[in-house]
């Protein structure tokens, strides 16, 4: 029963910790490679996802194991360690296992490529926001899905175009737009 209490305790005591470091140290852990951060960990793609082995499954586990041997030693039937230690380690990882499930999913949902809509907004009309001079850069904005865009652009004929003609973007390449007269 004591190892029961002892897991209990040390899952809390961790959970809030890394609450209160999290909100007021900044948390998160950096992600090799990607030169960012992310909340939850990191998977194998390097973005930012959760892994079976991260802190907060393994907090999950440890305070569930505690808990749920807990419960079981109060009841006659469960009471005895070799029946209450096994059902406290399935109930653990069930809900270790919900928990690893519903933040997967969550970070399925929150992370998104951009790459995929870049590549569907050739024949997309923008507007010229920024001149685009003889040759060189400039700034245009367009419209997906209700959200306004700005990007930088160059025509690719090489000629210069004024604010606010109207403008077709016919490829993207890296982050550089390339239009055409409309």
């Amino acid at each position: 029963m004591i190892i029961y209490t002892i897991c209990l305790v040390v899952g809390l005591v961790f959970t809030l910790l890394s609450v209160l470091i999290g909100h007021f140290g900044g948390g998160g852990e950096h992600v090799a490679g990607s030169g960012g951060h992310a909340e939850a960990g990191a998977d194998a793609s390097d973005m930012p996802g959760i892994s079976i082995f991260s802190p907060t499954i393994m907090a999950s586990f440890v305070t569930a194991f505690g808990s749920f041997g807990l419960i079981f030693s109060q009841f006659t039937l469960t009471r005895p360690q070799f029946i209450s230690a096994p059902l406290s380690l399935v109930s653990a990882g069930v809900v270790a296992g919900v928990l690893y499930k519903f933040l997967a999913l969550v970070f399925r949902h929150t992370q998104s490529s951009s790459e995929s809509h870049v590549a569907n907004l050739a024949g997309t009309e923008a507007s010229v926001v920024s001149p685009i001079p003889e040759n060189g850069v400039g700034e245009i904005a367009y419209v997906v899905g209700g959200t306004r865009y700005t990007a930088p652009a160059r025509m690719e004929d090489g000629q210069a175009r004024m604010n606010g003609q109207v403008v077709k973007i016919t490829r993207v390449v890296g982050t550089q737009f390339y239009v055409s007269a409309n």
